[in-house]
C-alpha cells in the first residue's frame, strides 16, 4: 500500500514566485487595475500605441514595485509600517487636570 502525505502546507503562508502574503493581492489588484484602465482608454478611442505603452509601463511598474516591497519589508513588515504610521508619536493633553476628574454626585431618587 502507498502512503500519501496530505496537508503539507498547513500553517505556512501562501507564496507565488517569491511573493508572500498581502503582496499577492497588491500584485493582482494592480495588474487588474492597469488592465481595466487600458480597456477604458481603448474603448474611449485613445491611440492603441499609447494604450500599449501605458499598459506595458504600468504593468512593469506594478511588478517592479511589488517585488521591491516584498524584498524590503518581508512577509509582515508592510503591515507593521502601516501600523506604525497610524500610531501617535505622543499624546497631547491640553485640558487642566481637574477637567478630566469628574465627580458624579448621586441624587436621591424616590
Amino acid at each position: 500500500m502507498s502512503n500519501y502525505n496530505i496537508n503539507k502546507g498547513i500553517g505556512r503562508t501562501v507564496e507565488f514566485k517569491g511573493l508572500k502574503a498581502q503582496y499577492l493581492f497588491i500584485f493582482a489588484g494592480g495588474l487588474l487595475g492597469v488592465l481595466v484602465l487600458v480597456m477604458i482608454m481603448y474603448m474611449a478611442g485613445v491611440n492603441s500605441y499609447i494604450c500599449l505603452f501605458i499598459g506595458a509601463g504600468g504593468a512593469s511598474l506594478i511588478v517592479w514595485q511589488t517585488f521591491a516591497l516584498n524584498g524590503k519589508y518581508g512577509e509582515h513588515g508592510l503591515m507593521k509600517v502601516g501600523a506604525k504610521k497610524r500610531h501617535p508619536k505622543y499624546i497631547i493633553c491640553r485640558k487642566a487636570v481637574h477637567r478630566y476628574l469628574k465627580f458624579n454626585t448621586k441624587s436621591n431618587a424616590l
